[in-house]
């Protein structure tokens, strides 16, 4: 199996001076909405129950959310979609349901398979939808546990 990324998970890494210069190098309008996202995100954790101090961290060079303390949740990804000038995404892990309940509640969203919200630089950010759907991650495995998940 040596060789193959599925065989292996990406090593995380935690220099917030790794994190910061990942967000210095996008172009400003995406940057400007990523830091938007990230601020959203550490919000969302700090206000939703079960979910702890969240970790901000690189995984396959995007910058990543996790809950190391309570592991209440499925770890969340933001980056710039690189073949899509002005387009960003809130990635999830595509071996849960989370896209498809996403799908359900907010259909008038953008999605790319089951593993990501599509936003575009140039529109107003969902802001509400897009907590929901952050708080429904950063508690998955809490939900999956008490045999509620969707």
């Amino acid at each position: 199996m040596a060789g193959t990324k599925s065989a292996k998970k990406q090593p995380a890494t935690n220099s917030s001076a790794a994190v910061e210069a990942v967000f210095d190098a996008y172009p400003k309008p995406v940057r400007t909405k990523l830091l938007a996202l990230r601020r959203l995100i550490f919000d969302t954790a700090k206000a939703t129950e079960g979910v702890g101090a969240l970790e901000e961290t690189l995984k396959w060079g995007q910058p990543s959310y996790l809950t190391p303390q309570t592991r209440s949740g499925s770890t969340i990804r933001i980056d710039q979609v690189k073949l899509e000038p002005g387009q960003y995404a809130v990635y999830f892990h595509c071996q849960t349901n989370l896209v498809e309940a996403f799908r359900e509640l907010y259909p008038e969203l953008r999605y790319e398979g089951n593993r990501a919200i599509l936003l575009s630089a140039d529109d107003k950010v969902p802001e509400a939808a897009l907590r929901h759907c952050v708080a429904l991650a950063l508690t998955y495995h809490l939900e999956k546990r008490k045999g509620t998940a969707k």
